[in-house]
């Protein structure tokens, strides 16, 4: 990257960061709350932590990947999309690696405050997710390398920060946590079916095998319409099993923000057009946790 065009490296470090992903972070926990408050038990110094373990495991999953892809020859000046800090030469690789290691640790540190504070039980939960945000591109067989990224992101950044989140805000396990946190889960995964759908080309040239790489761009659109779908068939599931009342269904006003990127998708191969595509994605799921509040808590 030329030094005229390269970012400043304060602004290299906030792209590291990649903002438009942090809704996967942020989603699961305003909807947890929503389902806490919804059964009567909130307690808003919990969902604070829950939300700065978020952040901060999101924060080190995209600046552990930034690291290690460029280590691994999967990040280049040749991709698409904006540009990596370890790959753009503005900021030193083994930087990006000890942020990772510092964000990991906030999460680690809150995760464990949170833990003896709440249910000790949870620190084995915490431990899990530190190591699978860890090894999603690290350690000698990253399983992000293995077409398992979409699976890591539903669980971790869907069921697991949910259903967390109303765990340590109420200390029970519910059907509607469960059913929120699929809901979220299915539409952070669809937020990384379009980042590997964008790369896919780059990826493949790299050898980084991608859930996309593995199954081609027509069968990879084809799981990023049953992914959207599927999110939003959670409320009628709310609404059929009695968990919450007729105004779950607002969250039905998401479906026309979320056909905008899942068009965009289909009509286009443009890596640019799909830069976009991801973001409206990630607003998507913003919006849709945002509804989830408003449905249950005029429940």
């Amino acid at each position: 990257m030329a030094a005229s065009t390269a970012p400043s490296p304060a602004r290299m470090w906030w792209l590291a960061l990649r903002p438009a992903t942090l809704a996967a972070s942020v989603a699961p926990v305003l909807a947890g709350t929503a389902v806490a408050v919804h059964q009567g038990g909130a307690r808003p110094w919990a969902g604070f932590a829950a939300l700065v373990v978020a952040l901060a495991m999101q924060i080190g999953v995209n600046l552990a990947n930034d690291y290690s892809d460029f280590v691994r020859g999967a990040d280049t000046l040749q991709r698409i999309g904006p540009p990596r800090a370890s790959a753009s030469g503005v900021v030193a690789p083994n930087r990006v690696r000890l942020a990772a290691i510092a964000a990991f640790g906030i999460a680690g540190a809150t995760g464990l405050v949170l833990s003896l504070a709440t249910d000790w039980r949870l620190l084995f939960v915490g431990g899990a997710c530190l190591l699978a945000g860890w090894l999603y591109t690290g350690g000698p067989r990253p399983y992000g390398y293995l077409g398992l990224g979409e699976l890591f992101v539903f669980v971790f950044f869907g069921l697991v920060a949910t259903v967390g989140t109303v765990y340590v805000e109420t200390l029970r396990m519910t059907l509607l946590a469960i059913l929120a946190g699929c809901g979220v889960g299915f539409l952070a995964s669809a937020i990384l079916v379009l980042n590997n759908l964008r790369d896919i080309e780059t990826d493949a040239a790299a050898g980084k095998r991608t859930l996309a790489t593995l199954i081609g761009r027509r069968a990879t659109l084809f799981l990023l319409l049953v992914l959207v779908c599927a999110a939003f068939a959670v409320p009628i599931v709310i609404l059929a099993t009695r968990l919450a009342g007729v105004t779950i269904m607002a969250m039905h006003f998401g479906i026309p923000i979320a056909a905008v990127p899942v068009r965009t998708a289909f009509a286009t191969q443009s890596g640019p057009a799909l830069v976009g595509a991801l973001r409206r994605m990630a607003a998507t799921e913003v919006a849709y946790a945002l509804l989830m509040t408003v449905g249950l808590l005029l429940s």
